[in-house]
């Protein structure tokens, strides 16, 4: 399981600190920023609400290990505390997008 981010939540989180009151951006370097984290079956399982006869066979490549070695969770509470941060794109809404986004292809 990984934290991901949906590229739209990330542009609106880009723009929401730049409109922010200046006051209340209390971190001057970086904040966090989290969204959802999932691992492959939940995905897998996700397609498989919209296309029934989806299957998958994969296996790990040799960077698995670089993965495993990162964070499973981002904490992003100031962000959310000082200037209201929030995601918008769960697993259900990303799996929507980028399957619409494939079109027929993917049916």
């Amino acid at each position: 399981e990984l934290p991901m981010m949906y590229i739209d939540d990330a542009i609106d989180a880009t723009i929401a600190i730049m409109e922010a009151k200046t006051q209340n951006i209390t971190i001057r370097s970086s904040y966090n920023l989290a969204a959802i984290s999932f691992t492959p079956e939940e995905i897998a399982q996700s397609i498989k609400s919209h296309i029934l006869d989806f299957t998958i066979t994969y296996a790990p490549d040799f960077r698995q290990a670089i993965a495993d070695s990162w964070p499973k969770s981002i904490h992003d509470g100031k962000a959310r505390e000082d200037w209201g941060w929030k995601h918008s794109f769960g697993l259900e809404e990303i799996t929507q997008v980028m399957l619409s986004k494939l079109g027929d292809k993917s049916r």
